[in-house]
Order: C-alpha cells, then structure tokens, then sequence
C-alpha cells in the first residue's frame, strides 16, 4: 500500500498547487511559468498509464477519500487551466508566441475531433466553453473555413479571445459571445458542436440543445474517465430518446476523449 499511500500524496500536493497557483492570478503573466510546468506534469501525470493501478487501486480502497477530494481537484485543475489559456493570450498580445506540451497536447487532437463527420467550408460549428485562447475555432476556420461560434461564461476569457483572433484570425468568420445556447440565432443552423471537457455542466446544456438544434447535427463530447476524471469532467449517460452515442475515441496518449452524438431516430 506504500505506492497507493506515495499516490495520494501526490495528488494532495497537485490540488495544493493549483490552489495556490490559482490564487495567484492577477491579469498579469506574472508566475505564469510555474503555472505552465504544473499544468504540464499534471498532463504528464494522467496520461501515464503505470499510474492506473494505483488509480483503481484509490477508487476501490479509499473511496471517501476519492468522494472528498477528486471533486476538488477536477474544479482547481479546470480553474488553473482556464488561467493558463489566459496567461497564453497575454503573452501572445505583448509579443511573445511559446506553446506549452499541454496545448501541443489539445492541438493534436483536434485534427480528427470529429471522426469520419468532417468539417468543411459550409458548416457552422458551436464551441461551448471556448476560453481565452480560442485554438480549436481558429484551426477550424483557418483550415476548412466554416463559420464558427464560441461561448463561454467569463467575461475576460471573452475580451481576451476576441483579441486573440484579432491578432491571428483576422478576416475569419470567427464569433465570441457570452450569449447562452438559447439566445443565439445560430443554435439553430449548427452542424457540429464541441463541448470543452472542462464545462461542468456539458451534458445539461447537450440535453437543453435537443430541442434547439437540427436534426443532423454531430456533437463532441471532449471528457475523461478514470485517472482522466481527475483533469475532466466525465462521461455521463444521455437520454436515449434524444440522442444516440454514435463513436467514442479513446487516446491513451492525449488529456482528453471524445464521446461522438447524434440524435436519436424516433421509431414510433
């Protein structure tokens, strides 16, 4: 048990950290190094696959202590994250263009995020939770042209964003809005949808775009399970009579995977 007891301690010293690191923040690049390399072992961390036996070993021997802390560490690492994409967008808007293994990380997997439902110069893609460093809208319209949506709840991440692709999206059909699905006139004429795996309330708001959206609209779920639940929000069950998992791409190497949706065909 002495490797499951190093194990715990080992996360109570990442939840530490990012609370700390969170703390921290002050609309600066101040300590943003420090905030990267944490951000980058704890990537490290739950991708390494010889720490899933003292992962399982935690969820069947210390259950309450998984109830009390995984929560916890889930928020602070989402948290920290949503910090690391601003302190990104702050460098880059004074001059500076590095790129952290965690975003090399989500970059690699945006490639293929849709499986066989490709993206092309006519769809209209719906991003929910698109922070500050709105990556995966960038490729997207970079690389085929679609016209493309972001939300998000912080005003910040929304301001930083819109400057961002100011400065590498010019000319692009990129939007940012703090809108909720149901106020956007877009919902509606969306073809594709990416959940960000760090939005806590994914699957309530997948469950209220039922009725907003068409009909052939594909959804990708980004989230993690097991040793990944610690960094995202996992998969949940989905109402069969609405939509139907239709793929589930699973990367051992990557932070995240992705639970592919689309409506379910009504039979009677």
């Amino acid at each position: 048990m002495n490797a499951l007891k190093t194990f715990q301690e080992c996360l109570s010293e990442f939840l530490e950290k990012f609370e700390e690191l969170a703390g921290q923040y002050d609309h600066t690049i101040n300590h943003c190094s420090e905030l990267e390399n944490l951000i980058d072992a704890y990537s490290k961390f739950i991708t390494n696959e010889n720490n899933r036996k003292e992962w399982e070993q935690l969820e069947q021997h210390e259950s309450s202590w998984v109830d009390q802390h995984v929560a916890d560490l889930r928020k602070k690492s989402a948290l920290c994250v949503a910090i690391m994409e601003k302190y990104r967008a702050l460098k880059l808007l004074n001059g500076y263009a590095d790129m952290t293994d965690y975003f090399k990380n989500i970059e690699s997997c945006i490639e293929k995020e849709f499986g066989s439902f490709h993206i092309t110069s006519e769809s209209k893609v719906l991003l929910v939770g698109s922070g500050s460093f709105p990556m995966t809208l960038l490729l997207i319209a970079k690389r085929t042209g679609a016209e493309v949506v972001g939300i998000d709840i912080d005003e910040e991440a929304i301001q930083l964003g819109l400057n961002v692709v100011e400065k590498l999206g010019k000319g692009l059909n990129i939007r940012l809005t703090k809108e909720l699905v149901e106020n956007l006139d877009f919902t509606k004429d969306v073809t594709h949808i990416i959940f960000s795996s760090t939005v806590e309330q994914k699957y309530d708001i997948l469950d209220q775009l039922h009725t907003l959206t068409n009909e052939h609209v594909v959804v990708a779920m980004r989230y993690g399970n097991q040793l990944k639940s610690l960094f995202n929000y996992p998969i949940k069950e989905v109402e069969k009579r609405k939509w139907k998992l239709v793929e589930n791409i699973l990367r051992p190497d990557h932070v995240f995977d992705i639970a592919l949706y689309k409506k379910a065909l009504l039979t009677c």
